[in-house]
């Protein structure tokens, strides 16, 4: 074999190493596989579970097909857990909160708002699900902390998949968010058509669940930043891409949507972080998700539901019994690199979790299509 040739087979050894191995080892692609670039750096999973102690599970049901058939199906949803400090651990965090358009629910808020306390993990669902998920944290909590205070005010989070799910039907049953709790873990994490993400649509486009993750450099804290979302939001025309605008460009791949009224979208963020900061700190954390959004060209429409909260893993000693105590936290004139890592995750998990979901076909046959890779590829060539 020539020289050159040699070159050249062991450069194509070398891409597909660098490029098709990790696509296949991730089992999808991701924004930043396709070349579309960020800014900040990430951790080491890009996920909020680069945050050390949290974990995430998720339980996603797809099942039957055709017309809808109230309580039958077909159904295409799920349910999100979130523990800040791991499935085993039911202390307290610090935690903020934030409603940027309130057509939605997060059940618990008031009071996060009022104590600045996250007692347990937090949930994301469908719409009609949230009182069933509420009643299913609380036996979880009774069943495996039988020694502590229950948690009476879990955090119960929705967005709306009725173009693709048979919403009143209630599929969301205790077995499966036992199963969400129980089965989360750190570590890389499924995006896409996972978990509450299952049925949902962003920029008409296949939405659902996304999750990114920024690592601060060592003279800015070297904290870490991490956010999921789940995603269910924005007109096809609005959708901007890494400054690209997106939508405008793929303009075709509509929603076929059958025997219904289109209704209002929304966005559930969650951020975490290893930062110590307060509660009205990590409040003004939750506010910079806005421009997260911003710039994937949402506007937070009147029916819509935009909804976040922000969390720290750092700060509480869980065994402090006297009467006052004491915590750490961050100057508030060093919190601009978090809350740009704020926009930077958020803006990429949008992102992430439309390249990762697929194409779905639900009730009536409605079909709700991916964004389409090769497309994409073109456009950031």
């Amino acid at each position: 074999m020539c020289l050159k040739c040699t070159h050249s087979f062991f450069r194509i050894l070398l891409y597909l190493a660098t490029s098709i191995i990790p696509l296949l080892t991730l089992g999808k692609p991701r924004a930043r596989d396709l070349g579309i670039q960020f800014s900040g750096t990430t951790g080491k999973w890009n996920s909020i579970t680069d945050v050390a102690g949290v974990e995430v599970g998720y339980t996603t049901i797809i099942k039957g097909k055709g017309a809808l058939k109230v309580g039958k199906g077909p159904v295409r949803t799920g349910v999100t857990a979130v523990h800040p400090r791991g499935r085993n651990n039911f202390g307290k965090v610090f935690a903020g909160y934030f409603s940027l358009n309130g057509n939605g629910e997060m059940t618990g808020s008031h009071w996060v708002e009022e104590s600045g306390f996250l007692e347990g993990p937090i949930m994301i669902t469908n719409t009609h699900n949230v009182g069933t998920v509420i009643d299913a944290v609380i036996a979880w909590s009774l069943i495996n902390n039988p020694n502590g205070y229950p948690i009476s005010l879990p955090v119960v989070a929705e967005t709306w998949d009725g173009r693709l799910n048979d919403i009143n039907g209630f599929h969301v049953k205790q077995k499966e968010i036992f199963h969400a709790l129980n089965s989360a873990k750190s570590g890389p994490l499924e995006e896409g058509n996972i978990g509450g993400g299952t049925g949902m649509v962003a920029f008409q486009f296949k939405g659902g669940t996304g999750t990114s993750s920024r690592l601060l450099p060592k003279d800015e804290g070297g904290y870490t930043v991490g956010v999921i979302v789940q995603a269910n939001f924005g007109r096809r025309s609005q959708l901007t891409i890494s400054g690209v605008s997106v939508g405008k460009t793929i303009d075709d791949l509509m929603p076929e949507i059958h025997n219904q009224k289109n209704k209002g979208s929304s966005i559930i963020v969650v951020v975490g972080t290893d930062a110590p900061l307060l509660p009205y700190q990590l409040k003004r954390v939750a506010k910079r998700v806005t421009l997260g959004l911003a710039r994937t060209g949402a506007v937070s429409s009147n029916s819509s539901g935009d909804i976040f909260i922000a969390f720290t893993t750092t700060n509480l000693d869980q065994t402090d019994t006297n009467l006052t105590m004491s915590a750490p936290f961050l100057k508030n004139k060093t919190l601009t690199p978090i809350f740009e890592a704020t926009i930077q995750a958020t803006e990429e998990a949008i992102i992430n979790a439309m390249i990762a979901a697929e194409t779905m076909t639900g009730i009536n046959g409605n079909t709700i299509y991916a964004i389409p890779h090769n497309r994409l590829l073109e456009l950031f060539r």
